[in-house]
C-alpha cells in the first residue's frame, strides 16, 4: 500500500504546508473563487509542483477545505437542563452562524457532495442531526413514545446550508431573516411533534390505554 506523501519524513513542515494551501483555499473561496491547484498554490506562494503532491486535484482541495468542526454540541454550558425550545433556539442559533460564517466553503463543499460517488464531508454525515437531538434529548423523559431521532432529523430538512442557499438565492430573504425563519420553522415542528395531535397513531392508542 503506497504512503500518503505527508506521512513521510519532515511531518512537521509538511502539515504547514497543508494548512497554507487550505487556509489559501479558504480565503478564496470568500472571495467567490473556486480555485483550481495552481491557483491555490499561488495564493499559499507554494511552488505549484508542491502542492499536487499534497493535493492531486480541485476536488481533494475543495474538500479539504470543508470546515472541521469537532464540537459534539453546540449547546453553551448553561443551557437549560429542560426547556426543550430554549435549547433547541440555542443549537439553531449556533448552527445559523456556522453556516453564514462558512457559506462559500459550505456551498462548494454541497456542490461536490451531490456530485455521483461523491466523499460526503463532515456536516453531510449527520453531525448536525446529532446537535439537534442534543437539545432535544429532554424528551426522551417527557415524551417517552416520540421519536427523538426522527424528530431531530425533521427539524435538519428544514435549516443547514441546503435551506440557507434556497431561502437567500430562491426565496430573495436575507440571511438574517433566512435564520429567523428556519427558527420559527423549527419551533413549529417540535411543537407539533409534543402536541397530542403531532402523535402518530400508534403511540395515541397506547396512552389512551393507559389511561384506562
Amino acid at each position: 500500500m503506497p504512503v500518503p506523501y505527508e506521512a513521510t519524513g519532515r511531518r512537521d513542515q509538511k502539515a504547514r504546508t497543508r494548512e497554507a494551501l487550505v487556509a489559501a483555499t479558504r480565503r478564496l473561496l470568500a472571495d467567490g473563487v473556486s480555485p483550481t491547484v495552481e491557483q491555490a498554490a499561488a495564493e499559499a506562494r507554494i511552488s505549484r509542483t508542491t502542492a499536487y503532491r499534497y493535493f492531486p486535484s480541485q476536488r481533494a482541495l475543495l474538500l479539504a477545505a470543508h470546515p472541521e468542526i469537532s464540537q459534539r454540541t453546540l449547546l453553551p454550558a448553561d443551557a437549560p437542563p429542560a426547556d426543550v425550545a430554549t435549547r433547541l433556539d440555542l443549537v439553531l442559533r449556533e448552527f445559523a452562524r456556522i453556516n453564514v460564517d462558512w457559506e462559500p466553503q459550505l456551498r462548494t463543499s454541497l456542490r461536490l457532495s451531490l456530485e455521483p460517488g461523491a466523499e460526503q464531508p463532515v456536516l453531510r454525515q449527520g453531525r448536525a442531526i446529532d446537535w439537534i437531538e442534543d437539545a432535544l434529548s429532554p424528551l426522551r423523559e417527557s415524551h417517552p413514545f416520540l421519536d427523538v431521532r426522527r424528530l431531530a432529523i425533521a427539524i435538519r430538512a428544514t435549516t443547514g446550508i441546503e435551506s440557507l442557499i434556497w431561502l437567500t438565492d430562491i426565496a430573495g430573504l436575507s440571511r438574517r431573516e433566512a435564520a429567523e425563519l428556519m427558527r420559527t420553522s423549527a419551533q413549529a415542528i417540535l411543537a407539533a411533534a409534543v402536541n397530542s395531535r403531532g402523535v402518530p397513531e400508534a403511540e395515541r392508542a397506547m396512552r389512551e390505554g393507559a389511561d384506562r
